[in-house]
């Protein structure tokens, strides 16, 4: 049976390409470009992109790591799916593998992957949730291997600044807001290395660590 997450998602996948097209700056998608390179791959690896959505960011790891890598984009919501298999399909993608699970239960074998990727989407997660799929992420992690978070950073101009906090209280979920202004102290036990970056557009800020040994 669908959660209701998971139905909102197959409606919202049919206009969430046109909405971020209409409302973000990341226009030549510098984005999905720069952590893609902070997830510090090579030509043949194996890439999991989390909460993939659209597959964005799934196609970019799948062209950084060649047709002798293999990228999986995992997502809960078989709309986004369907809209990313189009992607990587228009792309002539086809070492992209898409699977429908949830972050905190992963089907996958452990140390499994070299990079995993989450963008503007792990802060969705409720408390328990997020916590287990931290570990999860740590479980199929190769040792050494990065984990790069991205979310909304807080903005430095005022009307902008009103208008973040404004989106957080509508996230009704206290866990949620105070994930989005200290995301970083998730990675504490599990990683090392700990770095946070702002991205090109300014508009979002990139965590990123490598697993324990």
């Amino acid at each position: 049976m669908s959660s209701l997450r998971q139905i909102y998602y197959d409606l919202f996948s049919k206009v969430y390409d046109t909405i971020i097209r209409l409302h973000s700056r990341d226009i030549e998608g510098s984005l999905r470009r720069f952590i893609t390179e902070k997830t510090n791959l090579s030509e043949g690896d194996r890439a999991l992109d989390l909460c993939a959505g659209t597959g964005s960011v799934a196609i970019e790891l799948a062209k950084e790591v060649g047709e002798d890598g293999l990228v999986v984009g995992l997502d809960l919501s078989r709309g986004m799916l369907r809209k990313a298999e189009e992607k990587a399909r228009g792309s002539k993608i086809d070492h992209l593998h898409l699977v429908q699970a949830n972050a905190s239960q992963l089907p996958f074998k452990q140390s499994s992957f070299y990079g995993v990727t989450c963008s503007h989407a792990f802060y969705e997660l409720k408390g328990i949730e997020r916590t287990m799929a931290i570990e999860e992420v740590a479980r199929v992690l190769k040792r050494d291997g990065r984990f790069c978070l991205m979310e909304h950073a807080k903005p430095e101009k005022l009307f902008s600044r009103i208008l973040f906090y404004i989106r957080l209280l509508f996230l009704g979920s206290k866990d949620a807001r105070k994930f989005l202004m200290e995301e970083d102290s998730i990675f504490g036990e599990k990683f090392k290395n700990i770095t946070k970056e702002t991205s090109p557009t300014g508009q979002s800020k990139l965590i990123y660590g490598e697993k324990r040994g």
